[in-house]
């Protein structure tokens, strides 16, 4: 049988519970200690950012007996957010199919007089420009918006259509409901092709012109409870300046590979617009920046280890953006110091950072809500239902794979060689067959391509131009039999051409894939 000793040593006017168990000793406080602390006003509360070096001056065991409370916080895009809303009955009462607000189509199938608005639902008007995230800004900063819905109209639900302006004061909930936030960390992105990408993590330019990341580091709730101790269901909650909860784990809830997330909600109409933003990210769409912390009960020496967490020791992986594929390339790992720097080295030269998200702002987050604890606005409750700390999001399963280049492709090419004359081109585009050469030198590797129009402006105005190599593109667009279809249609679009060479690894032309054949498969889409 274990030799147990237990005793209450006294610091100030805390007491702490000391144990020892065949000669290991410890020590723990337990959450009604902590709570009591807070209503009376004697609770020791520090951000997660004050933590690492508290823990660094005193000692693991001094932090203990010091620190009762460490509070964290965030403040980034979170595009899996909305808000449920429930209007009250109209006269004569409708039961509303479809639903605008502010010309921003919510779900409507709920309820007769509910529905959920997400944040990234983009104006049916003004697109990107204006989304669901941006009504709930806007009830959150007093405004009114237009309510429009429509209906089949029913027996008990007679009217058809209705239009009127609601301010958040006329709802009788306005509840928000986000699915996923509280992001653990984010790989970083960086864009390795030659041309500029709009991403959900900001605008990447070419050539790894810059490294974008998110996340607010050594703040984050989940960095300092990856275990999920702490942090579960009921587990009190800072939501854009309003008490919430955490309703569990969020969707893509993926901890064991460290990025974990929360399903979470809380009050709209307690809710300040210092802690929410509506936002649009240039050449993807409509998201919102959210606002959350969580208060840690510090219990143990295992919460103070883990709530000693430094940018130093939190890494991600720096992922090729240039890369359309879910498996996209690791090209180093980094952690949040290095890039919270302003640069990271990457293939040999100092690439810049830039963070999409706000670390001055989680930082306000952290400190309203160490105030909030402080002021005994906030006590501390344990979750009653655990979040699974070990669990991997799983990929999509695809029942039916996208089709493939190879599938579509006209494998008879007619080329041309680079030292041949401009004439010979002509001939051949003459037959009628192409509008497309492709170039190849002597080695039958592509080098160029040339279009009816290189050639006809070629003719046109003869001068010092008389081979092939001297009219082609030089800089060719290709894909590869492997391909998606999805990524070729997106390369012509990006680029405004109608032919895609197609090449096999050796960069020996294997086929081209063209708007016909495009059309063939969608229906016509590209014969415009």
């Amino acid at each position: 049988m274990p030799v147990v000793k237990i005793a209450f040593i006294t610091k100030g006017n805390n007491n702490y519970l000391k144990y020892s168990e065949n000669g290991i000793s410890g020590m723990h406080k337990t959450i009604g200690q902590i709570n009591e602390r807070i209503r009376d006003g004697s609770a020791r509360v520090v951000t997660a950012e004050e933590m690492p070096v508290i823990v660094a001056d005193l000692g693991e065991e001094g932090a203990l007996q010091e620190v009762d409370v460490v509070t964290t916080g965030t403040f980034g895009a979170m595009c899996s957010s909305g808000a449920f809303l429930n209007f009250g009955h109209a006269e004569p009462p409708i039961r509303m199919e479809r639903i605008w607000l502010n010309n921003v189509e919510a779900y409507g199938g709920l309820a007769a007089v509910d529905t959920f608005i997400g944040a990234t639902q983009q104006s049916d008007t003004l697109e990107a420009e204006y989304g669901g995230a941006h009504v709930i800004e806007d009830l959150v900063a007093g405004k009114t918006v237009e309510l429009r819905a429509s209906s089949h109209g029913t027996d008990c639900y007679p009217r058809r259509t209705l239009t009127t302006e609601l301010a958040l004061e006329n709802l009788n909930q306005a509840i928000m409901c986000n699915p996923r936030n509280a992001y653990q960390r984010y790989n970083a992105a960086t864009n390795s092709t030659d041309r500029v990408l709009n991403t959900y993590m900001g605008t990447l330019l070419p050539n790894s012109g810059n490294i974008s990341y998110s996340g607010s580091g050594l703040l984050n709730p989940i960095s300092n409870d990856p275990g999920f101790r702490l942090i579960g269901s009921g587990a009190p909650i800072f939501l854009c300046g309003a008490p919430g909860i955490v309703i569990g784990e969020g969707t893509q809830h993926s901890p064991a590979g460290g990025f974990g997330t929360l399903m979470v909600t809380g009050d709209l109409k307690q809710m300040s617009q210092d802690y929410l933003r509506a936002a649009t990210m240039s050449g993807y769409g409509v998201t919102m920046y959210v606002g959350l912390g969580i208060p840690l009960p510090v219990l143990d020496l295992d919460v103070v280890r883990a709530t000693a967490v430094r940018d130093e020791d939190i890494s991600v992986e720096i992922m090729d953006y240039g890369i359309p594929s879910r498996n996209r390339p690791a090209l180093r790992r980094v952690s949040y110091a290095e890039l919270r720097s302003g640069s990271v080295e990457l293939n040999g030269e100092e690439v810049r950072t830039s963070s999409l998200s706000s670390f001055r702002r989680a930082r306000q987050v952290a400190g309203e809500l160490k105030r909030w604890v402080e002021n005994g606005k906030m006590t501390l409750s344990l979750p009653t239902r655990p979040i699974d700390p070990k669990k991997q999001a799983k990929p999509m399963y695809q029942s039916k794979k996208s089709p493939r280049v190879l599938e579509i492709m006209d494998r008879k090419v007619t080329s041309i060689g680079e030292d041949e004359e401009i004439t010979t081109a002509a001939k051949k585009l003459l037959k009628g067959e192409t509008n497309h050469l492709p170039v190849i030198n002597s080695e039958k590797v592509l080098v160029g391509i040339v279009t009816t129009f290189d050639i006809s402006k070629a003719v046109a105005n003869p001068g010092k131009a008389h081979l092939v190599r001297d009219i082609m593109k030089k800089k060719v667009v290709t894909t590869t039999p492997d391909e998606s279809v999805d990524i070729a249609i997106q390369k012509l679009e990006k680029n405004n051409i109608s032919a895609l060479p197609v090449i096999d690894k050796g960069s020996h032309v294997a086929g081209i894939l063209t708007a016909m054949n495009l059309g063939k498969l969608v229906g016509g889409r590209w014969l415009k």
